[in-house]
């Protein structure tokens, strides 16, 4: 069976989908055989950013009416041979999602795959508790702001008691936290809370720190999931991220200032 993951929020804007994308090329590129999917229904952006938005013929929504099947439906990233992409709805609305249907694409999807990684909407309406109610593992993304860590710590009731392992009496939904947009120097300046802070009131494991960085914003455009940009700060902390969720044991970068070296210290560079 597979491992059913929802990156999730309880605010719009916090970098979900760049989180879903980038884990599940991610996992892909270690060898698993990952499928990702878009429950936005009605704007759909993950396909975007993948890169295969010219290639959607097929959609969510057509394979839970039976309008399609998953292998019409489900897009195959030309960059990775593990990695498929089943993009959402533009045109239908979210009441298009029951329960049952999303229960069975899972369930077909988790016989040839290891890891379901599901994009949700934000906030609380069907799409997003849909997302989460099949959930194995959740990873909730947030920025460093009151406002967000706020949203966040009301997702987390919502994952620990409208899940389907919760109303079975099974094992909790595993959460973990993801952190994003974070900036030492704004830390320092009081203009961002710290890690510490968020951790104090989320009290998650911390699975990542992704950085405030233009190539998040550059690799969207482009239709390139961050990750493959390696050189890249924000690809390197979402590599570490999957390395984490694999279990290895990786120290968390991005989270302190640069120390200068002796040069620009002495010329203030």
């Amino acid at each position: 069976m597979a491992r059913i993951i929802v990156v999730t929020s309880g605010k719009g804007g916090v970098g979900k989908t760049t989180t879903s994308a980038a884990l599940a090329m991610g996992l892909a590129l270690k060898g698993h055989r990952t499928a990702v999917i878009d429950f936005d229904v009605g704007l759909r952006n993950l396909d975007l950013i993948m890169g295969c938005e010219r290639r959607v013929v097929y959609d969510f929504v057509n394979v839970i009416n039976g309008e399609a099947t998953l292998n019409q439906a489900l897009i195959k990233d030309k960059r990775c041979d593990k990695l498929f992409i089943l993009p959402a709805s533009q045109t239908r609305d979210k009441e298009s999602l029951t329960v049952e249907g999303v229960g069975k694409v899972l369930e077909d999807l988790s016989k040839d795959f290891e890891y379901i990684v599901c994009d949700s909407p934000a906030g609380i309406e069907k799409g997003a508790t849909l997302a989460m109610y099949y959930a194995d593992d959740a990873i909730v993304v947030t920025n460093p702001e009151v406002s967000s860590v706020r949203d966040s710590d009301r997702m987390l009731g919502i994952l620990s008691s409208k899940s389907r392992r919760a109303e079975l009496g099974d094992e909790p939904i595993k959460e973990y936290l993801l952190l994003t947009r974070y900036c030492p120097q704004r830390v320092k300046l009081g203009e961002m809370l710290s890690v510490e802070d968020v951790q104090d009131i989320l009290s998650l494991h911390l699975l990542g720190v992704i950085p405030e960085s233009k190539a998040v914003l550059t690799a969207s455009n482009a239709g390139i999931p961050v990750i493959l940009d390696d050189k890249s700060d924000a690809g390197q902390a979402f590599s570490d991220v999957v390395r984490r969720y694999l279990g290895e044991h990786v120290t968390h970068r991005f989270i302190e200032l640069e120390k200068k070296g002796l040069f620009n210290r002495l010329f203030g560079g």
